[in-house]
Parts: C-alpha cells; sequence; structure tokens
C-alpha cells in the first residue's frame, strides 16, 4: 500500500527532476493555471482508477479470499508500487513521457487493488465521509500552498523528518500492535500530509515557474506528488475516524 513522499526528490534544488531554468521561457498565469489543471486532471484520474479498483476486487470475493491468503503476493504488489513510485521519482530524467503517464496510471491501479482492504474493514458509510473530509482538507491546504508568499521549504523539510519518523513508528507498531500508538502516528500523520500538501504545491508552483524542458513530465510528477499526499492522509483520517464494520 502506498505510503510516503518519496517524490520529494523532484524539486527545484537541483536533483531527480533536472531543468535548466536558463533556457526556460516566461510562463504567463494562464500557463500555470493550464499546468496545474493538468496536474489534477491528472491526479483525479489516478484517484478514480485507485477507488474504482479497490471496490471491484472487494466486491469479489474469491478474489480477495485469494488475495489475502496468499500473503507473498501482497507484498509482491505493495512491492511494484514502491518500484513505481521510486522509478519515476529517480528516473523520470531518462523515461519517455508516454512511460512516465502508464507507469503512473499502473501504479494507481496497484494502489486499488491493495486498497481493496478498507472495504473490508471499514463501513461504505465511514470510507464516503472520509473521503470528504480528506478532499476539504487538502484542498484547503493546497489553495494555502498554492497562495502564500511565505517559503515553505523548512516546513516542508521538518515535515519530511516526520514522515520517516511515522515510517518507524509503523514498523515497529507492526509487532507491537499497539492501538495507542497507532491513533499517535495517525494524527501526526494528518498534520504531516497536510503539511506537504501545502508544501508540495508551493514546490510544484515555483518549479513550473522556473522553467522545465518537458512540462508532460512535470505534469505527472505533480500528479503523483499530490496523489500521494491525498491517499496517505486519506488513509490517516479513515484510521481515526472510520467506523470499522461489525465482525
Amino acid at each position: 500500500m502506498p505510503f510516503g513522499n518519496f517524490n520529494s526528490n523532484y524539486n527545484g534544488n537541483g536533483n531527480s527532476y533536472d531543468y535548466d531554468i536558463t533556457r526556460g521561457k516566461a510562463m504567463t498565469r494562464e500557463g500555470l493555471s493550464d499546468f496545474f489543471r493538468g496536474v489534477f486532471t491528472w491526479m483525479t484520474l489516478g484517484l478514480a482508477i485507485t477507488g474504482f479498483i479497490s471496490y471491484l476486487v472487494a466486491a469479489d470475493k474469491p478474489v480477495v479470499f485469494y488475495l489475502y491468503t496468499h500473503v507473498m503476493l501482497f507484498y509482491v504488489l505493495i512491492g511494484l508500487q514502491l518500484a513505481a513510485v521510486l522509478g519515476l521519482s529517480f528516473g523520470i530524467n531518462r523515461l519517455p513521457a508516454d512511460v512516465s503517464e502508464a507507469i503512473f496510471l499502473v501504479y494507481s491501479a496497484l494502489t486499488g487493488v491493495t486498497f481493496s482492504f478498507i472495504f473490508l474493514v471499514y463501513t461504505n458509510q465511514s470510507i464516503e465521509e472520509v473521503f470528504f473530509l480528506t478532499a476539504a482538507s487538502f484542498g484547503i491546504l493546497a489553495f494555502m500552498g498554492y497562495v502564500t508568499k511565505r517559503d515553505l521549504t523548512e516546513m516542508g523539510n521538518f515535515m519530511m523528518v516526520g514522515l520517516f519518523a511515522i515510517i518507524i513508528a509503523m514498523v515497529v507498531n507492526f509487532f507491537l500492535h499497539s492501538s495507542t500508538l497507532m491513533y499517535v502516528v495517525s494524527v501526526l500523520g494528518v498534520v504531516i500530509f497536510l503539511g506537504l500538501t501545502a508544501y508540495d504545491m508551493q514546490k510544484l508552483k515555483q518549479i513550473y515557474l522556473s522553467g522545465s524542458f518537458d512540462t508532460r513530465k512535470e505534469t505527472v510528477m505533480g500528479a503523483l506528488t499530490l496523489y500521494l499526499d491525498f491517499i496517505n492522509l486519506f488513509l490517516m483520517l479513515l484510521s481515526i475516524f472510520g467506523g470499522e464494520k461489525r465482525r
């Protein structure tokens, strides 16, 4: 299942995504709007694929039974998701735009398969309610990150440290099975992914205004960045507010 913001190396500091601002053309406000329209179109498409696939898998009892009685297959799917994210994050310069877009769509579908468990654990009503809560909070922080004049780089770096901390805590809790620790991690996770949402929006805006050698690649990487923020925020909120099905 997805976790983490591994494509954070995609930034304007010359790391994973190598764009040259000296040959970047001046970007108009209309161009910036078109860019974010493309980013959110791809992000929405990814979320739609994830939701559709997860619902279909959860509705097919034999498939669900096979998937969750073959633990190694489940971990293989998670490994493929991780490979897709890392492949896009660190190989974006070498990958054709068509391949990058295809990987994003495949990743969204794989996430849908591993996400199917939420329909088995939580009620449909609570999933819908948490989804709209996620959309509202994500939208507010994304807007704040877009319009703020304050440099969010320091906050973003702090949030990344917090992200690795909760990943470690979740690994530890895999052995401890502590509901208290899981609750604390979920609350901290909400704060962290809300902060990353604002930071990533500002980062994407700065990258675009600096200029890029391939807008299609920039768009799909932006979509992946915000997609990861959204679904991880959703998981954290679901862990806190989701109503579990009666056993």
